[in-house]
């Protein structure tokens, strides 16, 4: 680092050791465009300001646990005209979280839903939002486990406490009398704590016979479907185009050859 190594034992001490990796190209800039002491000090600082708040994001991003980290610079959203773009960019300025809404995001198989959700737990993740995404079937899974060693309250308590919970594969199949009251438990307290977005194959109307108890149903999906956004994404499936034989297959296609019959 030339003639400035001597600062790194002070700005460490400042804990402001991440100015070191950019000091010397900043001394560069400086001395090439002639900057003045401030303007130098403030690209040091905006510098520093930047990484961390890059660590902030990534350290959100982990205690998300996204199954994978997907954004809506990656969503195609040219390929299915039947999105609703519009409805979802509003949802992507992460205003409902601040009025703490829900939101539904219902469709078949395909058409982007896990997507979806997980590209809006992302943008939350980076407008500062503590975030948390989990498969339906895992949440029934770990609170079961607190029934059955004690800790049902606490293992719920990591559900409520996020600024917005995010539940994938909702509804994918029957729930037993424990998880509907689960869910029930679930949804009663968030509804005073947060937002939950979540995403299912079923439309909600097709809810109610999953819950063995009607009176639990009814209190559960008024809750969930009168407060929430429904999104409902329907149009072709982005699945085949990430079969990895997607080309031979297409030109099969073309020339009339099928390898399935």
């Amino acid at each position: 680092m030339g003639d400035v190594h001597h600062l790194q034992g002070k700005l460490k001490a400042l804990k402001l050791g991440g100015m070191l990796d950019s000091l010397d190209l900043r001394l560069g800039q400086a001395q090439q465009s002639h900057l003045g002491y401030v303007e130098f000090l403030e690209l040091l600082l905006e510098d520093e300001l930047q990484r961390r708040a890059n660590k902030r994001l990534v350290s959100r991003v982990a205690r998300a646990r996204f199954d994978e980290v997907k954004t809506f610079e990656s969503f195609d959203f040219t390929f299915n005209a039947k999105i609703p773009v519009q409805q979802i960019k509003d949802l992507a300025t992460c205003q409902f979280i601040e009025r703490q809404e829900w939101a539904l995001i219902v469709g078949p198989v395909g058409v982007g839903k896990s997507h979806t959700v997980q590209a809006l737990g992302h943008q939350a993740c980076r407008m500062g939002y503590k975030v948390l995404y989990t498969k339906t079937s895992r949440l029934l899974s770990d609170l079961g486990g607190g029934h059955a060693d004690g800790s049902w309250e606490s293992r719920l308590r990591r559900y409520i406490q996020p600024d917005l919970l995010i539940l994938d594969d909702f509804a994918m199949k029957e729930f037993t009398v424990q998880q509907s009251e689960d869910i029930y438990e679930l949804v009663g307290e968030r509804h005073q704590t947060g937002s939950l977005v979540m995403a299912s194959n079923r439309l909600p109307k097709d809810w109610y016979p999953l819950f063995p108890n009607p009176v639990l149903a009814e209190g559960i999906l008024d809750r969930l479907v009168n407060r929430a956004h429904h999104v409902i994404l329907t149009g072709k499936s982005y699945r085949p185009l990430l079969r990895p034989d997607r080309d031979k297959a297409g030109q099969a296609a073309e020339g009339g050859e099928s390898g399935v019959k």
